[in-house]
């Protein structure tokens, strides 16, 4: 991780790609440039830099009349400057408690796991309603680095953009409806989970209510 942000390098960079990493379907120069109040020369010369290091790639998108926009994304290179839980390390350990206590201890862990998660959490959240409540959530997951933000239109939903765990839930998808579970204790109402992408592109999309 810190050899991969010594080749980032300066903070504009970094801004950069948490940026695109916010999105889910990538960023034109110009877009970026007025969402970090840069000027276009700057941002277009940083994801040249960052395409060349392997960081970013490009795509054009047609916009029906007028030039194709040319739309930054991140590459799987980039993922790794996102915080990964030790999916390797929690895997095995599952692995390990199947063979000494028997096929389910793996769900019987992970469940012991969300529930001690959703206590934590209900120590922090306030509101009286799904969506007060909801928007604590979103900063004590955005802590997390989720890269999550809240949204109420059309629908009321919480979108992620990193999951530290993305790794173990690809393996373990039991351990994902257990997550949209602890929403539901949390939130007080039903919670659907969306997930599309991986790597560079995930995006996690919970529908509140």
């Amino acid at each position: 991780m810190q050899r991969l942000l010594s080749q980032i390098g300066r903070s504009q960079r970094l801004a950069v790609l948490n940026l695109i990493k916010r999105t889910a379907d990538g960023l034109t120069v110009r877009d970026m440039a007025d969402r970090l109040k840069m000027s276009y020369m700057g941002v277009k010369q940083i994801g040249i830099d960052l395409e060349r290091d392997g960081y970013l790639d490009t795509f054009r998108r047609n916009r029906g009349v007028g030039r194709p926009e040319h739309i930054y994304r991140l590459t799987n290179k980039a993922r790794d400057l996102f915080p990964q839980a030790d999916n390797a390390l929690a895997l095995s350990l599952l692995e390990q408690a199947r063979k000494l206590y028997g096929p389910s201890a793996a769900e019987k862990i992970l469940f012991l796991h969300f529930q001690e998660k959703a206590k934590n959490y209900a120590e922090k959240i306030r509101g009286d309603t799904p969506g007060e409540r909801a928007k604590w959530l979103v900063r004590l997951r955005d802590s997390e680095g989720c890269m999550a933000d809240f949204a109420s239109e059309p629908t009321l939903r919480i979108v992620e953009r990193h999951h530290p765990m993305e790794a173990l839930f690809a393996v373990l998808p039991k351990a994902a409806e257990m997550e949209r579970d602890m929403f539901q204790q949390i939130l007080g109402t039903t919670v659907r989970r969306q997930q599309t992408g991986e790597g560079g592109s995930y995006e996690c999309i919970y529908f509140v209510g």
